[in-house]
């Protein structure tokens, strides 16, 4: 057999990364289009914020099931009908006329469609395609993400001020379509479909067994087994944290509280673009930096600068972008979510090969806190006229999230009670 100099794994990374950028046009379209919604229909802040909280919700109580969906139909199925979905979602908003119809393609289509893949999506392709090299995949795919709300975010919000949101929602449903090509011919379910190891995969690698059982129930047994355990909790609720202070508070309502300080939504979503850039960076650099040190110890430092931006950020928002403010969006988008790469390694050092699926659980925590952050935030703005206690409460949030981070114990306390804390299927 022809030895191939880059091994197909990279191939599927590569084409999983791109397909999250084509995906990822939603991200960047809320903050962009609450004005112009509001402008047009009237709908208040919390209104919109509970379409937002919907979709976020769902987002995270889709992803174990879709862990689970992956390993019994395959990467390739799920994300095609994952993508259409999100298409469908963001295409019906231009025939919308009522707020209820925003629930259901903001909330409802797009929800499902975006928890089908996503994080779970990566960690899938992660787990199955890599031996060595898993953190700092993670973090590339990760990142993929925040490059497509870098690409996106700018394009929305200029579309949404000089054409019309309508425009800029037909765009975010072409570019989910988009990527469906590349999912369908790259995306491979298995590397031993191809007759290949995973990359890094010893001489004597053998495939896992595959699960044959109903997804439904492979992903409550995880939680199951999983929820048994203290390690499991202080996950779920660090990375509740890191879901309310990222997609819930400033990725959903940094524009609008831009705004309410006199700034252009136009110059507010650049600023959000520039998080962006730097979550790139972040979060391929907290990939290497989880194949090299303690997981625990990344995170506690990770929530820790994040909870000290949040604390400062009422008194750096101004009508213009001073040095301050950008300040803020670098350190803020180092450590978007950089957190994603360490919590990944540890639901697979805790949990094995049920990691992914116990992740998908994990990070349905995520989009639950994100979901609540979303909807108070809203609600904070509409009944005090500003996001100060919003932005004050996710700090304080951060260092609780520090603290469970650090509670997980050390690396060498965690490998050798592994098989105590929760039983492993073989």
């Amino acid at each position: 057999m022809t030895r191939q100099r880059i091994h197909p794994a990279w191939f599927v990374a590569a084409a999983a990364f791109l397909a999250l950028i084509g995906a990822a046009g939603f991200r960047a379209a809320p903050g962009a289009l609450f004005v112009p919604l509001h402008d047009e229909f009237g709908w208040s802040t919390s209104v919109m914020s509970l379409a937002v909280s919907i979709n976020l919700l769902l987002y995270g109580l889709t992803a174990p099931f879709a862990a689970a969906l992956m390993d019994k139909f395959g990467i390739r199925k799920v994300t095609t009908v994952a993508l259409i979905m999100v298409a469908l979602g963001s295409g019906l908003t231009v025939f919308m006329t009522e707020s209820f119809q925003l629930l259901i393609t903001w909330g409802v289509l797009i929800g499902l469609g975006t928890g089908s893949m996503a994080m779970v999506f990566a960690a899938t392709i992660a787990n199955r395609w890599f031996v060595e090299r898993r953190g700092l995949v993670m973090g590339v795919l990760t990142a993929g993400g925040a490059t497509g709300q870098l690409v996106f975010l700018p394009i929305v919000a200029a579309l949404a001020n000089h054409v019309g949101w309508r425009t800029a929602s037909l765009v975010i449903a072409g570019s989910a379509l988009a990527v469906v090509p590349l999912v369908i011919r790259f995306i491979g379910d298995f590397p031993e479909d191809r007759k290949l190891a995973p990359y890094g995969a010893p001489a004597d690698w053998v495939p896992p067994v595959r699960e044959t059982g109903g997804s439904a129930q492979r992903a409550i047994d995880a939680l199951r087994e999983a929820s048994r355990t203290r390690a499991f909790w202080a996950l779920a609720l660090a990375f509740a944290i890191c879901g309310a202070t990222t997609n819930g508070l400033v990725g959903i309502h940094f524009i609008p509280g831009a705004h309410d300080h006199g700034m252009s939504t136009t110059t507010a979503a650049g600023l959000l673009a520039v998080v962006g850039i730097f979550d790139i960076v972040g979060t391929i650099a907290s990939g290497w930096f989880t194949d090299r040190y303690d997981p625990r110890l990344l995170l506690a430092g990770y929530y820790l600068f994040r909870g000290v931006g949040l604390l400062l950020l009422p008194v750096l928002l101004s009508q213009s972008v001073r040095p301050s403010i950008v300040m803020f969006v670098v350190i803020y988008g180092l450590d978007w979510v950089a957190t994603v790469p360490p919590t990944v390694a540890l639901c697979r050092e805790y949990f094995g090969e049920q990691g992914t699926i116990v992740f998908g659980w994990v990070f349905a925590a995520h989009q639950l806190g994100a979901a609540a952050a979303a909807l108070g935030a809203g609600v904070i703005r509409d009944q005090t006229g500003s996001y100060t206690l919003a932005w004050i409460s996710g700090a304080g949030l951060c260092v609780i999230a520090a603290v469970l981070s650090w509670m997980l114990g050390s690396s060498k306390k965690r490998q050798s009670n592994r098989d105590d804390l929760v039983p492993v299927p073989m």
